[in-house]
């Protein structure tokens, strides 16, 4: 009897570690950003940096497509290559999610109040929200790792 409870409690301690590494991913490492077609439209990195999460495009797919400016962005921005493009700004945690942060859509040039955060039920997928007033959209980026 021993022998079998403590076989059960091995695995069920394996099984927390193995299920607790993969959310401790969370947020964090590649993401593919998706049209509303389902094309694969660049790679983002979500990184911590100085206490708060950044996203940075590192690749966008279409080859033709990689010398594009963020020519409609403000500020320090403006023409600046959109692969590079730190896209994701200072979004701090609370809770399971990061909030407070800012995301800039590099096509116009809108900077968005945002959240992200990993859907509880598949830990490859992160929505990203976008606000503007009262109204949001969400998008689902799949995990590029």
């Amino acid at each position: 009897m021993t022998t079998k409870f403590n076989l059960l409690n091995l695995l069920l301690f394996g099984f927390i570690l193995i299920s607790s590494g993969i959310h401790a991913q969370g947020v964090f490492g590649k993401w593919k950003v998706v049209n509303d077609a389902g094309r694969v439209n660049s790679i983002i990195e979500i990184y911590e940096e100085d206490d708060a999460v950044h996203g940075k495009v590192i690749k966008i797919t279409k080859e033709e497509d990689r010398d594009q400016k963020c020519t409609e962005c403000p500020g320090e921005l403006k023409n600046k290559p959109i692969e590079g493009l730190n896209v994701i700004r200072d979004f701090v945690k609370d809770g399971d999610e990061y909030i407070d942060g800012t995301l800039i859509d590099p096509k116009s040039g809108k900077e968005y109040k945002g959240k992200i955060w990993v859907d509880e039920n598949n830990p490859d997928k992160l929505n990203v929200r976008g606000y503007i007033a009262f109204f949001y959209k969400t998008k689902i980026w799949e995990r590029a790792e």
